[in-house]
């Protein structure tokens, strides 16, 4: 098998597929986390501590010159990232609760036995006779 055709199959696969899906929703996900965090959730909670804006929040190290530009710590980005992290951990812990949840609901779901058919039954009670 050549190298190309072993690629192929392994291109194709349904995992690797899936995969890719996932990591495409992963980052639109993403984006969409980033901009509830950025747009609805840190405003409020600025305007809470004094109308402060979390994105701007930095610490100059050094002053901007005219040949290098300023030095600076952005720990308000740092702390949205924070924010933003929180809450996708918290998302992805509530689906796979619910996923979970579904399965142990559904393994909880007694299985009945198949009634086998009279023909059979009369057969087994038969074999059972024939025994004794």
């Amino acid at each position: 098998m050549s190298m190309m055709q072993e690629f192929k199959e392994f291109a194709v696969k349904g995992n690797v597929v899936d995969m890719a899906v996932g990591v495409i929703i992963g980052a639109a996900f993403g984006k969409i986390v980033s901009s509830l965090v950025s747009d609805v959730v840190m405003p409020p909670i600025g305007v809470l501590v004094g109308g402060v804006d979390f994105s701007k929040l930095a610490v100059t190290l050094q002053e901007a010159t005219v040949t290098a530009p300023a030095v600076v710590i952005s720990y308000g980005k740092f702390i949205q990232t924070v924010v933003d992290f929180t809450i996708v951990a918290a998302v992805i812990f509530l689906v796979i609760k619910g996923i979970n949840s579904m399965k142990q609901k559904a393994a909880e779901v007694p299985v009945t036995p198949a009634v086998p058919p009279a023909q059979e039954v009369l057969l087994m009670e038969i074999r059972d006779l024939l025994k004794k």
